[in-house]
């Protein structure tokens, strides 16, 4: 929400109001022969600690329950109840989004998660700049965390089919505070934070966040998550019409990757072996990597910020970024296709064998990003206006180095086979070298939006917004084709204008709630997930952009004094321009297309001063019309539940706090052809997950906390790849214990 009036002005109004009220009531109290001073009442008003009633963009005029969208706000305080430390861990607060592995042995790197049906994992966004890289986000320098859900490409630009996902980042305030925490957990895995905000003259502060942390991962041998980051930052005027923020953020992570296990065993697994379609599952702290794997991310952001009351009504935020982010990664993982499980002749499972590949990640991205945005309030009649204006222009660079275990020419490697229930981590293992192939793509895009919501009195509201981006992308690679035995290059570029647009009408039956239908059009051009492009497929240079279509009907009221917030919305997506192959010709064409109906609940806020509740349940069916590959129909879409729950709930009572958490995920389909053939692991199982924390406030400094997760020790899945040979399970019951002192 753009706060437009001057600060500065509104203080020195009640000073001087203050001021000019003094003469008269000690006139007053004077005529009884009595001087009396003015009695000042102070109202405290208790933090809501988990709604948030505007989100940090200036984009969004409105406050969320006059804003004719879903949006999920995840604030800091509901992280720290629950010991989440992970973007993937928040995001559990909100339904409608999964998980992803990845494909053919390949595991993705860094946040690989759907949301609505649909990939965000180039969504997502830090302070309204698009956030490349492959790496696992942090949320100890996250303020909130924005989830805008439908299509947004009106707001965010290119890509963005299905939402997506900001983050807030913590910045200097005029007030000191000092915080710090530590964790340990049964995985013997150890963290520590701080938060440290100082003012330092009048105006100005600084405040610096940290994070360290080393050990390992609940459930797993081997993987570890190590790293340490590091966020300075200073604000010059915070008391003034102008403020200038100066902030960046250090990340660095030295983690053992995870390549999954093997889905022998599990419920849906089948092979064509008889002995192996009945064996029984491998351990799940199962290891079968290799003592070199390594996955190393350096990421680096700097950041300057204005904001500029320029009148009244009037402000300008000016952000400019500068992005980095490498990562380097070794990893061996399973190969569990139609032959990479095998008995050797053997009926002993003990002599059983897994096969495994070698792979390698050098990937560097880079942005530039300047975004200059001007919120205006006027009248117009009997018509108020909040209009909004901005430019934005992007320069995002990704360069992948080619890592295999032969150069070209040379023969194939092969990798060692794993034994099945035992693997060796130092089994000897080819080395990855650079073969001097690489794939490098640039995207720079000028973009120009305009939104205005109108106001028709206290009850009726317009919203309308546009945005046109003009974007050229340039991509050349030298690959290694199959069956050559010399690198080839290739190159490709496209350009284009695309013009995405949303319009919502709103009424308000009372002061706290709203009705509200909205449409919002999103064009997602080849190219703009990872930068590759491609003489045929959904990459090619020559295909048109994906048009998404979204229609959304919903209401949201304010309960309980504006206390707890209550949302229900209903919608379809509809995605257009996809790839299918045609029935007659059996050539690809731009005809497929993809639905999303879905239903969304939330309540958010506190139902008592001492209870506070975060839930939401959503409903989504997908279908793939027109969808069809040379041998089968597409039906459905893969990973996308139709039912997905979250709650928590925590409950405040002499200096104890006592939480309660539930996660429900339905089943995900893996198989989405009509075909009859038995198919190994068609599904993930759907599972319902329950985790508590009891804290305790020792005293005004110092407070303790016991987070216990998966209750039940529930064995459930939480991502599969899309070959369903291997998993990685979700945490076993686990605990942390986590002491925070304010200093």
């Amino acid at each position: 929400m753009a706060h437009i009036k001057s600060r500065k002005h509104h203080r020195n109004a009640q000073l001087v109001a203050l001021a000019a009220s003094f003469p008269l009531m000690t006139h007053a109290a004077a005529s009884n022969g009595v001087i009396q001073l003015p009695t000042i009442s102070v109202e405290s008003k208790a933090e809501n600690k988990y709604k948030a009633d505007s989100v940090s963009s200036p984009k969004y005029t409105q406050p969320l329950l006059d804003t004719p969208q879903t949006i999920s706000v995840i604030k800091k305080e509901l992280l720290k109840e629950q010991g989440a430390t992970s973007l993937v861990e928040a995001l559990r607060n909100t339904p409608g989004i999964t998980l992803q592995l990845g494909e053919n042995g390949n595991t993705s790197a860094g946040d690989a998660f759907q949301m609505r049906g649909f990939s965000t994992q180039t969504s997502t966004y830090v302070d309204g700049i698009r956030d490349l890289g492959a790496v696992t986000r942090d949320v100890f320098n996250l303020e909130q965390i924005e989830v805008v859900k439908g299509p947004s490409g009106a707001e965010a630009g290119r890509g963005a089919a299905s939402g997506y996902i900001n983050l807030a980042s913590k910045l200097p305030q005029t007030e000191n505070s000092r915080e710090v925490s530590a964790t340990y957990n049964t995985a013997e895995h150890a963290r520590l934070t701080a938060d440290i905000n100082q003012v330092i003259h009048d105006g100005i502060a600084v405040r610096l966040n940290a994070m360290g942390q080393d050990g390992g991962v609940e459930g797993r041998d081997y993987i570890e998550n190590n790293g340490w980051a590091i966020a300075p930052s200073i604000a010059f005027g915070l008391d003034s019409d102008t403020r200038l923020y100066l902030y960046s953020q250090h990340i660095r992570q030295r983690n053992i990757p995870d390549g999954g296990i093997p889905t022998i065993g599990m419920e849906g697994f089948y092979n064509a072996n008889s002995a192996l379609a009945s064996a029984p599952k491998v351990n799940r702290e199962n290891y079968y990597g290799h003592a070199n794997d390594h996955e190393d991310v350096d990421a680096d952001m700097y950041t300057a910020k204005i904001e500029s009351d320029l009148a009244e009504n009037v402000k300008l935020t000016n952000i400019t970024r500068l992005g980095k982010t490498q990562m380097q990664r070794i990893l061996t993982g399973i190969n569990t296709g139609s032959s990479g499980l095998r008995t050797n002749g053997s009926t002993d499972p003990k002599d059983w064998e897994v096969n495994r590949s070698r792979q390698g990640v050098d990937q560097e991205n880079k942005i530039l990003a300047n975004q200059t945005t001007l919120n205006l309030n006027l009248t117009t009649g009997a018509i108020e206006h909040d209009v909004v204006a901005g430019l934005e222009f992007l320069k995002e660079q990704q360069h992948n180095k080619t890592m295999a275990t032969q150069m070209p020419g040379q023969a194939t490697v092969a990798t060692s086979w794993a034994n099945l229930y035992d693997p060796d981590r130092n089994q000897a293992m080819p080395a990855l070298m650079y073969n001097g192939g690489y794939t490098q793509g640039e995207t720079d895009t000028a973009a120009a939006y305009l939104f205005d919501t109108l106001k028709f009195g206290e009850r009726f509201q317009l919203n309308g917004g546009v945005r046109v981006d003009y974007y050229d992308t340039e991509y050349d690679a030298l690959t290694l084709p199959s069956g050559s035995s010399s690198l080839v290059p290739s190159s490709f570029a496209a350009h284009d204008t695309l013009l995405s647009w949303k319009l919502g009408g709103l009424f308000k039956p009372t002061t706290f709630s709203s009705v509200y239908a909205s449409y919002a059009k999103s064009l997602t051009p080849p190219g703009s997930a990872n930068f590759t492009l491609s003489e045929t497929g959904a990459n090619s240079s020559a295909a048109k952009p994906q048009e998404t279509h979204h229609y959304e009907i919903g209401t949201k009221w304010d309960l309980l004094e504006g206390k707890l917030a209550l949302n229900a919305a209903t919608y379809r997506t509809e995605n257009e321009n996809q790839f299918t192959i045609d029935p007659i010709s059996q050539l690809s064409v731009q005809e497929g297309k993809k639905r999303v109906d879905g239903v969304e609940l939330s309540a958010v806020g506190q139902i008592t001063n001492v209870w506070n509740v975060s839930a939401g349940i959503a409903h989504m069916k997908v279908k793939q019309l027109n969808q069809q590959t040379a041998t089968a129909t597409t039906v459905a879409e893969r990973w996308s539940p139709e039912w997905t729950a979250s709650l928590w709930s925590t409950y405040d009572v002499a200096g104890f706090k006592l939480g309660l958490g539930a996660r429900y995920v339905d089943e995900q389909k893996r198989v989405i052809t009509d075909s009859t053939a038995a198919a190994n692991m068609p599904n993930i199982p759907g599972y319902v997950v329950f985790d508590a924390m009891a804290g305790y406030t020792l005293n005004k400094n110092a407070s303790v906390n016991l987070n216990v997760y998966n209750l039940a020790d529930k064995e459930y899945i939480s991502t599969l790849n899309n070959g369903g040979g291997r998993v990685i399970l979700g945490q076993p019951r686990s605990a942390a214990l986590t002491l925070n002192y304010k200093f």
